[in-house]
């Protein structure tokens, strides 16, 4: 008899190929038999009538590092389908580290992450880290990258400089340590510091050791705006040398220069796959982008970590050479572009008191304080004691369909969560891959989409026995109407949960039923074996 029996839908299988009327059974966490079922007995049984039953959604890039801690129902997520998140981006969380290196972090990332006064920082090690959110009740699976920038910063601390020949040797003990404790992965985040101020000779060394690992390298490119192409090869090229497989985080060319460039990028990547290189790439479909507020600052006034910077900040003798870096020359923080105030939205704020600020651009927030906006910029960040996120307006929708397109593109949220009004992509970017741009646009099939969220990120995750409706898999389902899912979230109103998604079931038990939360916290820390 099955646990779980899933009847009258019509399974996507999470391969691309078409749908078939299929019944889908279970029994633990495991799906046991795929086919006609409909006379077999079972404990449990969901009627999937009139829906597809696929696979569930793989977030390729989440920032839910501190999520199972502080929101183990995770409502964010599962209600999008989202039964599996890659957290660990940008090169940058929270493990490993020690005492001197978390409290760096905590307030580097408050922009990305809620930091609670109560959490027991329990762990330094990346084990200890996965085995924390194993001892969390969740409802969602996670995998963990191990975040370059974060090794960094525990080897070197936050300093400006290049690493000699016995901190490589460490940082790569660290990457090595983390892949044996079960990562995927090897993340960096070439714009954020400290990983900004590493040379190719340090990346390729940690890049070499994550390929013996059988890992994948995940960069957060150099630049998306005036290099970008620049800094796609440049990674491209640590591929080259070292042998390990490149996944693109958040793949894109946005602002004006690079209007109509994607098939540059495109054909840059296919002579790379032509020549032996293992390249993929997962992005949203969204046009805006989202981070920290003091991300857009220029790297050399980064240095000395977060104290620092609010130290040079309030020093009026560097203000003309910060406006020149930031409206003149571009700076390396805002992708080598000179800033366009009107681009930038403040999403959230870490004192409520600064709450009048959020959901007004720097130059809207000028006005109101009787300030230019590169000055109103700096006193955000002064005032908010830089724990201010951020909504940047500057993709461009031809070059995003044209990515979206390409064989080796999967889907990643980029969600980042906090804040009173952060990008509303952190609750409808699956639903709006299957509802705007496979149903309505047409940009993809609905066969296709969902292998880019399912099979295709599963086989880069190494894990053979996830991502595919098949006898043996993990039970990771969705079911969904085809004809009504949707994403409701705004950038005005973004918390708003999708439509169109009925049930939602982790490790073979439901976490969504007929559109309601069950209660249940099957989740669980997917580990690669290698």
């Amino acid at each position: 008899m099955f646990e779980l029996l899933i009847t009258g839908g019509h399974v996507i299988d999470g391969t691309g190929g078409p749908a078939q009327r299929m019944d889908v059974g279970v029994i633990g966490d495991k799906i046991t038999a795929v086919g006609d079922l409909r006379l077999e007995t079972s404990a449990k049984r969901i009627d999937a009538t009139g829906l597809v039953v696929c696979p569930g959604f793989i977030d390729m890039h989440a920032h839910s590092d501190l999520v199972p801690f502080v929101d183990p129902a995770h409502e964010t997520k599962v209600r999008q389908g989202v039964t599996l998140e890659v957290i660990g981006q940008d090169g940058l969380s929270y493990a490993p580290a020690d005492d001197v290196t978390l409290e760096i972090l905590k307030l580097q990332l408050r922009g990305w992450n809620t930091t609670p006064d109560d959490l027991d920082w329990n762990w330094r090690s990346v084990g200890e880290y996965l085995d924390r959110i194993d001892s969390a009740s969740t409802s969602t699976n996670y995998a963990y990258l191990v975040p370059h920038g974060t090794v960094r910063l525990l080897v070197m601390g936050p300093e400006n400089r290049i690493a000699d020949d016995a901190e490589i040797a460490e940082m790569r003990s660290q990457v090595a340590q983390g892949l044996a404790d079960g990562a995927v992965g090897l993340s960096t985040g070439l714009t954020y510091t400290p990983a900004v101020y590493a040379d190719l000779r340090e990346l390729d060394a940690l890049a070499a050791v994550t390929a013996q690992y059988g890992g994948y390298f995940t960069p957060h490119i150099r630049s998306y705006g005036r290099d970008a192409l620049e800094a796609y090869e440049e990674a491209i090229g640590i591929a080259k040398r070292t042998g390990v497989a490149v996944h693109f985080a958040h793949a894109a060319l946005s602002f004006p220069i690079n209007e109509g460039r994607a098939p540059e990028l495109l054909k840059l990547i296919d002579s790379a796959a032509a020549d032996g290189a293992d390249i993929s790439m997962d992005s949203y479909p969204y046009t805006a982008g989202a981070t920290y507020l003091y991300a857009l600052l220029p790297s050399w006034c980064l240095s000395g970590g977060p104290a620092d910077t609010l130290t040079l900040l309030t020093d009026r003798s560097q203000r003309s050479r910060l406006r020149t870096a930031m409206e003149v020359t571009g700076s390396d923080g805002f992708q080598g572009v000179a800033a366009d105030w009107n681009t930038v939205v403040v999403a959230g704020v870490a004192n409520s008191e600064h709450e009048v600020f959020v959901g007004r651009t720097i130059t809207e927030i000028a006005a109101l304080l009787g300030l230019q906006p590169f000055d109103a910029f700096i006193e955000v960040l002064i005032r908010d004691e830089l724990g201010s996120s951020c909504v940047l307006h500057i993709g461009i929708e031809a070059n995003l369909q044209t990515i979206m397109r390409h064989p080796k593109q999967m889907v990643g949220s980029d969600g980042i969560l906090v804040g009173s009004r952060p990008h509303p992509r952190g609750w409808g970017t699956f639903p709006r891959v299957l509802g705007r741009y496979a149903r309505e646009l047409g940009v993809l099939s609905i066969e296709q989409a969902i292998h880019k969220m399912t099979g295709l990120p599963a086989a880069r995750l190494g894990l053979a026995n996830r991502g595919i409706v098949h006898s043996g898999n993990v039970a990771d389902l969705v079911c969904f109407d085809p004809d009504r899912i949707s994403d409701t979230a705004t950038f005005d109103d973004p918390r708003r949960y999708p439509t169109g998604i009925a049930h939602v079931v982790v490790n073979g038990s439901p976490v969504i039923e007929d559109d309601l939360l069950t209660g249940r916290m099957p989740g669980t820390v997917v580990r690669r074996s290698y």
